[in-house]
């Protein structure tokens, strides 16, 4: 089905080819995205140590672990908003540096911290992204319509964001980063900070985005429930590396019967999968989370 390759944790990471279930139209299209050895330092810190993995079009693809494992910073390069110190990537075909203007035309980005404007109603705020994106006038307005419809905010346009729940925020946020119909989105923890209810209406509307423009997600979460339920192929990052990577569903049998996701994590990585990171980390988890909530 793939290829193994050492990535000195001990566990081989299995870089996978685009599974039948993904793969709708044969076996000859390139990947959405496709990273060998990425690795970003900061001073002595290694936060992303010589990543490869294979991101299948039409996929939704998790980046799992606690905070401080790497997920972010891999997301960061990937969109172009930090460059490597070594290894390549490519996005919807083109090179994360060479090509990086190529990589923003492609691409949606969802980051952690609140990119929507309280001041603005849902309307407006999708209004100044599309023409941001340089989307023809004439054509804006059916795009905006069909964000609206698709993700569940039509009643909601001509509220103030400030009065949104933290699932609408969330779901706004998503509709800003798709309305240009990008490649590949890029989520980094969608859902944090909320409610059971409000995560599992954003994971519906993610599923929705796959189906309706055939987009390939790329997410972090350290969720493993999150990841387990929504994410068709997932890679267990830790320490900047990535310790397995495979479906769920596979990653759970590789570990034993019955076993769950937090299993698959302390099997392939020995460690029991709670949030860890800095200090600055945690300030900007809970700041996130109070913004929605």
């Amino acid at each position: 089905m793939g290829s193994e390759e050492g990535i000195g944790l001990g566990t081989p990471v299995r870089v996978w080819d685009p599974p039948a279930r993904i793969e709708a139209t044969g076996g000859g299209e390139s990947p959405a995205v496709e990273i060998v050895g990425l690795t970003r330092r900061f001073g002595a810190l290694i936060a992303v140590d010589a990543v490869t993995l294979r991101v299948p079009r039409r996929c939704i693809f998790g980046l799992v672990g606690p905070n401080g494992a790497g997920k972010s910073t891999t997301i960061k390069m990937l969109t172009t908003l930090l460059p490597p110190t070594a290894g390549a990537a490519h996005v919807a075909g083109f090179d994360i540096v060479a090509q990086a203007l190529q990589v923003r035309r492609r691409i949606g980005y969802v980051p952690q911290l609140l990119s929507a404007d309280g001041a603005l109603t849902g309307y407006e705020n999708l209004l100044l992204l599309g023409k941001l994106y340089g989307i023809p006038a004439a054509e804006r307005r059916q795009r905006i319509q069909d964000a609206l419809e698709l993700l569940g905010l039509v009643e909601a346009r001509d509220t103030l964001v400030r009065h949104y729940s933290g699932g609408m925020i969330r779901r706004l946020e998503i509709a800003q980063a798709i309305l240009h119909r990008p490649a590949v989105l890029f989520l980094d923890e969608p859902t944090v900070g909320l409610d059971p209810v409000a995560r599992r209406s954003v994971w519906q509307h993610i599923r929705l985005l796959r189906q309706e423009f055939d987009t390939t997600v790329l997410m972090t979460t350290h969720a493993m429930e999150e990841a387990d339920e929504l994410c068709d192929l997932v890679a267990i990052m830790h320490r900047g590396r990535v310790a397995a990577a495979a479906s769920p569903a596979e990653l759970k049998a590789a570990t034993g019967p019955a076993a769950s996701l937090e299993d698959a994590f302390v099997h392939f990585v020995g460690e029991d999968p709670v949030p860890g990171g800095s200090y600055r980390d945690v300030v900007r988890t809970r700041r996130t989370a109070r913004r929605l909530g």
